[in-house]
């Protein structure tokens, strides 16, 4: 098949050598407001460059891969669905929720399947995770503990127009919580602070955050995050049930010291990156967009699903900036 990128950044160029790798892909097509960019990655992967979007939905391809800017989502996955092309996006759906809903609206009833991009649903251990909670094994859960460190912070450019910490970073554990566990979250409470780069807080923005969510059958679920954590990029889940426990995350490239007598795990080199944590990830997610494109399986991550993680993202940047528990159904109708 013939896949379109849209935008080719630094995570736009890892899907472009993520999908020159698959066998279903034969040909690729860019597309980037920065020419340069797009013609430096189409050398590199042998790939065609159009100036446009509108040229390169034109082009003949059979799904489209957004990885432009955040504020340019709605508007491409538009396009892709009025042409009748399949969509996978990188989240969120939109920068404000009142536009995510808005782009729902217009894509319901189309036929035209769209994939929003949450990696971890493709993590070899969260499959596992969800696997074993959706099969019985833990029996009912009570507790579920969800960590995303990362080892540095990102540009004050990035941080001015990314929207909180809890809308592009704890995201990703609010989704996926739901998709492990099954369940919907109902209320939330959430702290921050700022103790490092100090254009986090300038922006209006926490460094360091926790948040205690309230699952639908009661189980709790605790998110923390930080965007200093100098021994690498620390992912993990917990789930405790009344049968079991397991964890995601524990192995050797763990970062993370032990100080106890005699262990030698953690043994092996941290992680330190995203795309280094979660490179396998990556693969499966963009393998599964082929299959979406191909018609032989559904989304797995629907505009619908990037959605509910956006509200429990809202609720937790209310929750924060108010000091008090914020329910979804509040943010929802507000």
């Amino acid at each position: 098949m013939r896949i379109g990128i849209l935008g080719l950044g630094r995570i736009g160029a890892f899907h472009a050598e993520t999908l020159a790798g698959l066998d279903a892909v034969e040909s690729l097509v860019f597309t980037d407001p920065f020419a340069d960019a797009a013609k430096a990655a189409a050398e590199k992967f042998g790939a065609e460059v159009v100036d446009s979007p509108e040229a390169l939905l034109a082009a003949g391809v059979d799904g489209i891969v957004v990885a432009a800017a955040t504020d340019a989502h709605p508007a491409l996955i538009l396009a892709g669905v009025e042409a009748g092309i399949p969509v996978f996006c990188e989240k969120p759906v939109a920068k404000h929720m009142s536009d995510g809903v808005e782009v729902l609206k217009a894509v319901q009833g189309k036929g035209v399947p769209i994939q929003i991009g949450y990696n971890r649903r493709f993590d070899a251990g969260f499959v596992a995770a969800r696997a074993a909670v959706l099969g019985g094994e833990l029996g009912k859960l009570h507790t579920v503990r969800s960590t995303t460190l990362d080892p540095a912070p990102p540009p004050a450019a990035y941080v001015a127009v990314s929207g909180g910490i809890f809308r592009d970073c704890s995201v990703h554990d609010f989704d996926i919580i739901r998709w492990v566990t099954g369940r919907e979250v109902t209320e939330v409470y959430a702290v921050g602070g700022n103790r490092g780069a100090d254009y986090i807080k300038e922006a209006g923005d926490a460094d360091t955050t926790g948040a205690i969510l309230t699952l639908d059958d009661g189980t709790i679920a605790v998110v923390s995050n930080s965007r200093h954590n100098a021994r690498g990029y620390d992912v993990r889940m917990e789930l405790h049930g009344f049968q079991d426990s397991i964890a995601v995350g524990l192995e050797d490239k763990l970062p993370l010291r032990s100080v106890e007598p005699g262990v030698t795990f953690p043994a092996g080199t941290p992680h330190d990156f995203f795309m280094d944590r979660f490179t396998a990830a990556y693969r499966a997610e963009l393998t599964a967009f082929t299959e979406v494109v191909a018609g032989t399986r559904p989304s797995p991550c629907t505009v619908e699903d990037a959605l509910e993680a956006g509200w429990i993202a809202e609720a937790c940047t209310l929750s924060l900036h108010e000091h008090r528990p914020v329910t979804i159904a509040e943010v929802r109708g507000a």
